[in-house]
């Protein structure tokens, strides 16, 4: 998503629909859309593509940098920098998205609840921006909001103002609102339903952590352990180390990656029934099956046996 600085310049309207053909014609593209401009909300325009990769590479591209050069020559220019919403993964700090279910006639009533939750909201401290997009091709529509920090979003998503400002809103919705899916660096992933915060199952968790885990240690102690050890590094202090490298390959690499698969198991709310939690668990269980197996049979990835 790509915010403006509003203007009454007719010529915007036929330089966004330049910079939604770049987006159009680039690899993996799945659509455009522009956001409502109501009132004080954001001008936006967002680009959704098939992949991140296939994203980063359209913002990146010379043909959109032309385009971009071409608005801010006629000085329309952005107020931020670009935002990345990610299925699955959590927004940037101070930065909450949220789907919306709008009742069949209400499109209108349901816009100008949002333009009317804007000042309620501008008068927390650090907000920087409401966003409101139209329906995408699911049928539901997008609101983002913007604070500086992630303190300050915390601040007014708890607070009693929020919260009396919502039934309106709510009036216009099939369903309750949801906020995209945080997912954490150890596979839980939370979201809102109803205005309740639903979390992934402990026990679901703790079978994807160990799925990780255990091929982890496994591996880090048949090749850094033996090399800790020739570098004359004492056990404990061996194993601390490997315990640091353990967290963090698992943190920031291992546990994202892993955790998209099973995406909609480890989703309280996609996953929470049972013939999904069963399927889940079940392959799962078989890739320990698999992991086990191949720990005990193929004996270089023995660290207890490697030199033997």
């Amino acid at each position: 998503m790509t915010v403006f600085h509003s203007t009454g310049d007719p010529a915007f309207d036929t330089w966004l629909g330049a910079l939604a053909a770049s987006a159009s014609a680039a690899d993996g593209s799945a659509g455009t859309t522009q956001s409502l401009r109501d009132g004080q909300l954001d001008w936006a325009f967002a680009a959704a593509f098939d992949s991140e990769q296939q994203l980063h590479t359209w913002l990146d591209s010379p043909d959109r940098r032309r385009v971009l050069d071409g608005g801010e020559a006629q000085g329309f220019r952005r107020k931020t920098s670009d935002l990345i919403v990610v299925e699955g993964s959590l927004p940037a700090a101070g930065i909450s998205v949220f789907r919306h279910s709008v009742a069949a006639g209400k499109e209108a009533e349901f816009a100008q609840s949002q333009v009317g939750l804007y000042p309620t909201t501008a008068d927390f401290s650090g907000f920087e921006g409401t966003l409101v997009f139209p329906p995408d091709v699911t049928g539901r529509w997008l609101s983002m909001v913007r604070f500086r920090t992630g303190a300050h979003l915390d601040r007014w998503l708890t607070s009693r103002e929020r919260a009396a400002a919502l039934p309106e809103l709510r009036a216009n919705l099939t369903e309750d609102f949801s906020q995209i899916a945080h997912t954490t660096a150890f596979g839980s992933t939370m979201r809102i339903e109803n205005g309740e915060t639903k979390v992934t199952p402990n026990w679901k968790a703790a079978m994807i952590v160990l799925l990780v885990l255990y091929p982890t240690v496994m591996v880090l102690s048949r090749f850094l352990g033996p090399t800790l050890d020739r570098m004359g590094a004492e056990p404990w202090l061996a194993l601390w180390l490997s315990q640091i490298c353990s967290v963090g390959v698992m943190t920031y690499f291992l546990m994202p990656w892993v955790s998209k698969p099973f995406a909609r198991w480890l989703d309280p709310i996609d996953g929470a029934g049972r013939r999904v939690s069963m399927i889940g668990a079940a392959v799962v269980i078989g890739v320990y099956i698999v992991t086990l197996t191949l720990f005990a049979s193929v004996k270089w990835l023995q660290f207890w046996d490697y030199n033997t």
